[in-house]
């Protein structure tokens, strides 16, 4: 069996190392990973291949950014030709990102048997492109493979529930397993105390595209509660450095580079609180127990908001503010399993195996 992995931005780096450590050694079973290159920075992309020890791809697209349709229409040309050079049985695309989306049209063409990672997934705002793209990859997909009930249950009312495989969240399987590694050089290179700062990510276009959003998030909180709040750091993972536009840092923010996996995780897990647009930030504060923060109107991880852990803010500077106060107040008592055992990666393989085409 020879599966074509599609990957292309850092958080599909993350959950492609799950399923290639899984697929890794079963008799019979190989993997040709395919790079598309939306995310080209050493910091977004080749750091991530070395720390996660993810199989050097076989084809490196190098599309780079720019606009949608046309970064979408350049990686579905250098798809298809990867696809009829490789001869995959399985197309494996993840999330909700351009090259899932140019992936899954791509092996629907061809009439390759497509698997989707973090299928089922809705915010229900057809504005924001990944949910148009991951929309698209659940209908054509062949397997889909959820993270969560409430994922089976959006399926189902868009009447898709044939081949729909509940697996637990693969990202939940890369905490646990290299939480552990991360030690507390991150900290130091950011200059922060352990549980004193609130660790902050900004990238989504809904908020950095639109001048009000970005001015409400950027102006500077005023929280009144712990002292963790005071001399806060902001960490944005995915957003160029502001001294490299010209601007000065805010008193009290300290912004920093994109960061490696690892020392990402260890910045979440000491943070005092997080404050982020990101999906994949917002499960990770959930994972190692700290409060969230979401700049965003809806998220598409409810089951956090609904445990407490997580807060909708929004891009309005007082509502931030409140939000961050009340996520430095205290965590809540319980922190229920919402993401499954640990073990999604094995569960992917194997169901890719007993359906075999």
């Amino acid at each position: 069996m020879h599966v074509m992995t599609i990957v292309g931005a850092r958080p599909q780096f993350i959950k492609a190392a799950v399923v290639s450590r899984a697929l890794r050694g079963r008799p019979g079973v190989r993997e040709s990973l395919v790079h598309t290159g939306q995310h080209y920075d050493p910091n977004m992309s080749d750091v991530f291949f070395t720390e996660l020890d993810i199989p050097h791809p076989a084809v490196h697209l190098g599309v780079g950014s720019g606009a949608h349709g046309k970064q979408t229409g350049e990686m579905l040309a250098g798809l298809e030709k990867a696809m009829l050079e490789l001869k995959p049985d399985w197309v494996l695309v993840y999330g909700d990102t351009n090259s899932t989306l140019a992936g899954a049209l791509a092996a629907s063409k061809l009439h390759i048997p497509i698997a989707h990672v973090e299928a089922g997934l809705r915010s229900f705002n057809r504005r924001m492109p990944e949910e148009v793209n991951r929309v698209v990859a659940d209908v054509l997909a062949t397997l889909l493979f959820v993270p969560t009930e409430t994922g089976v249950r959006n399926l189902a009312a868009e009447g898709i529930t044939k081949n729909v495989v509940r697996t637990g969240d693969v990202m939940y399987d890369a905490a646990l397993y290299y939480g552990d590694r991360a030690g507390d050089k991150a900290l130091q290179g950011a200059g922060v105390t352990a549980g004193r700062y609130v660790l902050c990510t900004v990238h989504r276009a809904e908020n950095t595209d639109d001048p009000v959003r970005l001015g409400g998030i950027l102006r500077r909180p005023r929280p009144r509660g712990r002292e963790a709040a005071r001399g806060a750091a902001a960490a944005p993972a995915h957003a160029q450095h502001p001294q490299q536009q010209g601007r000065a840092e805010p008193a009290g923010v300290r912004v920093i580079d994109p960061v490696s996996y690892l020392d990402m995780v260890a910045l979440e897990r000491h943070a005092a609180a997080v404050l982020t647009d990101s999906g994949g930030v917002q499960k990770e504060a959930y994972f190692y127990g700290v409060p969230c923060v979401t700049m965003r109107d809806e998220t598409e991880w409810t089951e956090t908001v609904e445990a407490g852990w997580n807060a909708l803010v929004g891009a309005e500077a007082s509502r931030i503010e409140r939000g961050v106060e009340r996520a430095l107040a205290g965590k809540p008592a319980a922190h229920p399993a919402l993401y499954g055992d640990g073990h999604a990666g094995e569960q992917i393989a194997d169901a890719l195996q007993r359906q075999r085409p």
